[in-house]
């Protein structure tokens, strides 16, 4: 796609296109608007652009976070910065949204800024669509995945095994004589189905039926979210020993949800969350987590692009073993 291609889609002069990609005055808003909207369809590098990119010019890194308000994930994107900041880059966060349309098109427009290298956090980026833009629109970009990985050259990622964490959790529980276990779910997600799974396999490893999972899904990442949830778990079974919740965030909400019911924590019901993150330290009783090294594999993510854009060859596959936090939510039943 050259700047004639896009000036006749657009009905404008190529020098309007120019202007448009140089910052210039001289062409109207609404050109302006359809040229910059066109540009962005197609990916289109100057030979500038392509230049530097091929040459691995700039030290700016890019890093994507689906929702900012996500606690672990922006503390996470934070130690990324830090470390990269230490070797002389400059990075920048940038908020996507939750659509795979969104985070396509934060990638195209770090594409623009001539970023050296991208980094998307979270097992949200791990989809057909976004693995496809990197294919076809940023093949020569290292691209670097924490909690998630695209099976494409220039892509690496560092994950955690999430799926036996959960078990680890079941394990727990079972240990302190709890077996009637229910597990709340977020939207759908490749994290949140490897948690499900984990906790799939565990229960049934203590003879529980595949039919016969307490699991509720869909459930709002929010307190109010593990609030809902959690009334509705009771609600259908009465007889609840534990909770395992996908977000920390959620189980922060279904601890509030029992000391307003006045259900004893953790004598009646345990609660466990997921990611170790802040909310676990503040909420009361304190929150049981399993930390999946998020912090931990943020610095082990930038060391690994570091490596890759100072011409060494990283893994491209990392994975790392989750533990649990033990705090006041769990212990043994009275």
């Amino acid at each position: 796609m050259t700047i004639r291609d896009i000036a006749r889609e657009a009905g404008v002069s190529a020098s309007s296109v120019s202007r448009v990609i140089n910052g210039k005055p001289g062409v109207n808003p609404q050109s302006r608007a359809k040229v910059m909207a066109l540009l962005d369809q197609y990916g289109y590098e100057s030979p500038r652009e392509q230049r530097e990119a091929l040459s691995g010019a700039g030290r700016l890194v890019g890093i994507l976070v689906a929702d900012v308000r996500t606690v672990h994930l922006t503390e996470g994107a934070y130690h990324i910065s830090q470390s990269l900041s230490e070797y002389g880059y400059t990075s920048i966060i940038q908020n996507t949204g939750n659509s795979d349309e969104k985070r396509a098109a934060a990638i195209r427009n770090l594409k623009r800024q001539r970023v050296c290298a991208i980094v998307l956090m979270g097992s949200q980026f791990e989809s057909q669509a976004i693995g496809a833009v990197i294919e076809q629109e940023a093949p020569h970009i290292p691209v670097f995945m924490l909690n998630g990985f695209l099976n494409l050259p220039n892509v690496c990622g560092v994950l955690s095994d999430e799926r036996s964490g959960v078990k680890d959790c079941i394990a727990l529980l079972a240990g302190e004589n709890r077996r009637k276990i229910a597990m709340l779910v977020d939207a759908p997600r490749p994290s949140s189905r490897l948690k499900e799974e984990g906790f799939a396999e565990g229960m049934m490893q203590l003879g529980h039926s595949k039919g016969d999972l307490w699991i509720y899904r869909d459930v709002d990442a929010s307190l109010q979210g593990g609030y809902a949830a959690t009334q509705k778990a009771l609600s259908d079974h009465p007889d609840l020993e534990g909770l395992i919740c996908s977000l920390d965030i959620i189980a922060c909400g279904a601890i509030h949800a029992l000391v307003d019911l006045q259900i004893d924590i953790p004598g009646q019901i345990a609660v466990i969350g997921i990611d170790n993150s802040l909310y676990a330290e503040i909420c009361l009783p304190q929150l049981t987590s399993l930390d999946n090294m998020i912090l931990y594999s943020g610095v082990t993510l930038a060391h690994k692009l570091i490596d890759c854009l100072e011409g060494r060859k990283p893994n491209q596959r990392t994975v790392l073993l989750p533990s649990i936090v033990t705090r006041a939510s769990t212990g043994k039943r009275k």
